[in-house]
């Protein structure tokens, strides 16, 4: 029994971190209202993520751009045939991002960035009909990306950073589908890795046609693995007869960030209008499995068999006058969660985004941005079949409702 409770136990700690529904793409608020495109743009400090390589490309001296995401999401669970249904009870996100790009030469400019590309908050209602699989996560990670950029010739260029990421996540779950303490109070466990830091890089490259309208784009970020050491695992509520096996203690584990390829082309079709496509592919098949070893000596390998999945990007640009920009977009993006793997760490399934921004000059040097962007999922039955209990396999499955609204603002700074 004690076997089978922390190989269940290390699943939901993987899914929690990693799965596609905690990729927010929210790291700048120009290109966000594109449909969150930009490796192809050479127009904003934002480069700085989407595309190193574009830094030297700027127009001004000196380029700074700052911005706040207020990100509201749901999820709502049903099952049919037994009636359940749940609904996560989310806190607010707010993940930012702040950017610079200047020119040391002609040839030569260097950057630096903070974002937030990964984190969020889900609640759900204690010992609801899922708790053996998920009660609670908050997931933070922050990312420090320190950048040089190089022209190679008046057209070409390219740029690269190393980056720095701090994480830290909580979980809770409940034991298994019942077991409880003499009170009758359903027994659980709090797993929770502070501070956890990797190191990862971005590259980038930019070169513009001999039409002087075409710009085409190609941005890589690495894989990234957060190697979390002697991290605690609190368990409460235990029956006295498994308080001897289930002691609070420390455990071992490598959590990967994967590797994200993005190719991107944007036109200038007129002096006030620009058309961007971006392809991202993210090789979440890395992530096929995820062991956890505890220091009682108990090894758990938990199997997850993401598959690489790919984001179909499309925005424009429209410069309306002297003072407004506008912009707007949408993304395709599919979900890396197999069939039967679907757990509640992660309701994440394919998804359509849809986004607007603005940007309004309130001088010659001061820009004030904004964003919007709506996210609907496919809704459907789904299920997680891997959870075992007593040597027996129990699926857990039913219908996800899930959504997700942004508005972003930003500020930018140019001299």
């Amino acid at each position: 029994m004690k076997k089978i409770m922390l190989a269940v136990l290390g699943v939901s700690l993987a899914s929690t971190a990693y799965a596609g529904g905690y990729r927010a793409a929210l790291q700048g608020q120009k290109a966000l209202g594109m449909g969150h495109t930009g490796v192809a743009m050479s127009d904003s400090a934002e480069s700085v993520f989407f595309n190193p390589g574009a830094i030297t490309q700027l127009k001004a001296d000196t380029d700074i751009v700052g911005g706040i995401t207020l990100l509201e999401s749901e999820v709502k669970y049903e099952q049919e045939e037994t009636l359940a249904k749940a609904k996560t009870d989310n806190s607010l996100g707010t993940p930012v991002n702040a950017y610079i790009a200047q020119k040391l030469s002609d040839d030569l400019s260097w950057g630096f960035g903070i974002y937030t590309p990964y984190g969020n908050k889900v609640e759900w209602p204690t010992d609801w009909e899922g708790s053996h699989l998920v009660n609670e996560i908050d997931l933070k990670t922050i990312y420090f990306q320190p950048t040089i950029g190089y022209q190679l010739s008046p057209s070409t260029s390219i740029g690269a950073g190393p980056t720095l990421v701090l994480g830290s996540v909580t979980f809770n779950r409940n034991l298994s589908t019942s077991l409880t303490n003499a009170n009758g109070d359903r027994s659980n466990v709090e797993i929770e890795a502070d501070n956890v830091t990797a190191w990862g890089y971005n590259i980038g490259l930019l070169h513009k046609l001999a039409d002087n309208r075409t710009s085409l784009g190609i941005n890589f970020r690495s894989k990234v693995t957060l190697e979390a050491r002697d991290e605690d695992a609190d368990f409460d509520d235990i029956p006295t007869a498994l308080q001897s096996t289930f002691t609070d203690g420390d455990f071992d584990a490598d959590l990967p960030l994967p590797a994200e390829l993005t190719l991107g082309v944007a036109y200038q079709y007129s002096d006030d209008l620009i058309l961007a496509f971006d392809f991202n592919r993210t090789f979440w098949s890395t992530y096929d499995e995820l062991k956890i070893e505890f220091d009682n000596g108990i090894t758990s390998e938990n199997p997850r068999n993401y598959e690489d999945a790919n984001i179909y990007r499309f925005g424009l640009q429209y410069r309306y006058n002297d003072k407004w920009t506008l912009r707007g977009g949408v993304y395709f993006d599919e979900s890396p969660i197999k069939d039967g793997y679907f757990a509640p760490e992660t309701p994440r399934n394919d998804a359509i985004g849809y986004t607007a921004g603005a940007t309004y000059a309130y001088s010659r040097n001061l820009e004030l941005d904004v964003s919007l962007l709506i996210l609907t999922f496919d809704d459907d039955d789904l299920s997680y079949d891997h959870y075992e209990e007593g040597g027996v396999t129990i699926p857990f499955g039913g219908k996800y409702d899930s959504s997700a609204n942004a508005i972003g603002f930003g500020l930018s700074y140019k001299y």
